[in-house]
C-alpha cells in the first residue's frame, strides 16, 4: 500500500476543466481561481458502487473502501469490476481504509491508498499537489459520510479546506477519538439523521465547496440535524439492554430490544456502538441482518484479521448475521455465556 502518492505517470493530463469554483467565505482560504469544479457527483459505499458506464468523463474516487468479503461479494465482484470498467478514465482513487488488495496497485500513480492508522480521515490526503496531478476530472465519486463529502468538496476547491479546521473535523468524526468543532458537528448530525438522503449529500457538498458562503443552506442542514434527537433518545434506550460478557465485550440485540413495538424505531448504530464501549472495550450490535463489532480507533484491535476479512476498518466490521456464533467465539465468548 502507498504511504505517499506515487509519482505521476508520463503524459498525465494536467489541464483544468472550465468551471471555476466560488470564493470561500470569510475566514477561509479561497482556492486558486483557475481551479475547476468537477461537473458531476456520484455517491457510493463499498457495497454499492455506481455503474462505470453511467459516469461521465474522467473520474476520481474519494473515501470509498475496497469491498471486503463482508460486503456481499468482496473485491473481486464489486470493486475490481468497477475499476476495470473505468479503465483509463480513472484519474485517481484516494482512500484510507485497510485492504489486502491495496498491494495490487502498488506503484500505480492513479491510486493513493493508505491504512486507517496512517490517515484517520480522507480529506487530509486531498492536497493541492494531488488535485493538480490528477488533471481534469469530470465526475467525483465519494462516500456518503462527512469524511467523503468533505473530501469531494476539498477536491472541488483544488485541495483547499472548506473552512479552517475542516480536515480536523473530518478526522474527529471518522475516528470518534475527540469531538468535532461546531461546524463539523452540525454537518455530522444532519448526515446521521438522514444517512440515505442523496439530496442532502449534494447540498452538503455544495455548501462546503463554496466555503460556507450561502448561510441560507444552514437552515436545511440544521432541520435535518434536529431529526437526530428522537433517534438518539431511542438509541440510549436500546443501549440499556447491553449484556456485559467476559472477556470485556458488551453485546446488544436490537431485534429483541423493542419486542412490543409494531414499527421498530430508528437507532444510530454508531452511537449505539460507542455507548457499548463505555461499558466494555468491545461492543457488538446484532440487528436483523448483520453483526457489527467495534472498538476504539486507538485500541490496537484488528477485527479484520480476527475474522479473516481482507479489507475495511480494523476497529469496526460488519458481517452477516449467520456468522454470529463465529464472531462470539473469535472474541473469546464462551457459547454458554451468550447462546445463539
Amino acid at each position: 500500500m502507498s504511504k505517499a502518492p506515487p509519482p505521476p505517470p508520463s503524459g498525465a493530463p494536467a489541464s483544468p476543466s472550465d468551471v471555476a469554483p466560488s470564493r470561500a467565505g470569510s475566514g477561509s482560504s479561497a482556492p486558486p481561481s483557475e481551479r475547476s469544479l468537477a461537473k458531476e457527483l456520484a455517491f457510493a459505499t463499498p457495497r454499492k458502487l455506481p455503474k462505470a458506464h453511467d459516469l461521465r468523463g474522467r473520474v476520481v474516487v474519494l473515501d470509498v473502501a475496497f469491498a471486503s468479503e463482508a460486503s456481499g461479494g468482496g473485491f473481486e465482484k464489486i470493486t475490481r469490476p468497477f475499476i476495470e470498467g473505468l479503465g483509463p478514465r480513472l484519474a485517481m482513487w484516494v482512500d484510507h481504509h485497510d485492504s489486502d488488495e491495496h498491494a495490487r496497485y502498488e506503484g500505480d500513480a492513479r491510486f493513493f491508498l493508505t491504512t486507517k492508522a496512517e490517515h484517520g480521515a480522507c480529506p487530509e490526503m486531498v492536497t493541492p499537489e494531488l488535485v493538480a496531478r490528477a488533471g481534469q476530472v469530470d465526475t467525483i465519486v465519494c462516500h456518503t459520510d462527512f469524511d467523503g463529502l468533505a473530501s469531494a468538496a476539498k477536491w472541488m476547491r483544488g485541495g483547499v479546506e472548506s473552512y479552517p479546521g475542516a480536515d480536523d473535523d473530518a478526522w474527529a468524526i471518522d475516528t470518534r477519538l475527540k469531538r468535532a468543532g461546531s461546524i463539523g458537528e452540525r454537518f455530522d448530525r444532519a448526515l446521521r439523521a438522514r444517512p440515505s438522503d442523496h439530496g442532502l449529500f449534494g447540498l452538503v457538498v455544495r455548501h462546503l465547496s463554496h466555503g460556507l458562503a450561502d448561510a441560507s443552506l444552514w437552515g436545511i442542514i440544521d432541520a435535518a440535524a434536529a431529526e437526530l434527537l428522537p433517534i438518539e433518545a431511542e438509541t440510549r434506550r436500546v443501549a440499556e439492554k447491553y449484556v456485559r460478557l467476559p472477556p470485556g465485550v458488551a453485546v446488544v440485540d436490537v431485534t429483541t430490544a423493542s419486542p412490543h413495538r409494531a414499527t421498530p424505531s430508528r437507532i444510530d448504530k454508531t452511537q449505539l456502538l460507542l455507548l457499548g464501549q463505555e461499558k466494555e472495550a468491545v461492543s457488538v450490535v446484532i440487528d436483523r441482518d448483520t453483526v457489527t463489532v467495534a472498538a476504539r480507533f486507538d485500541s490496537g484491535k484488528n477485527f479484520l484479521k480476527l475474522l479473516g476479512l481482507s479489507g475495511g476498518m480494523p476497529t469496526r466490521v460488519s458481517v452477516p448475521k449467520s456468522r454470529l456464533r463465529d464472531v462470539l467465539l473469535a472474541l473469546g465468548i464462551a457459547p454458554e455465556a451468550y447462546p445463539v
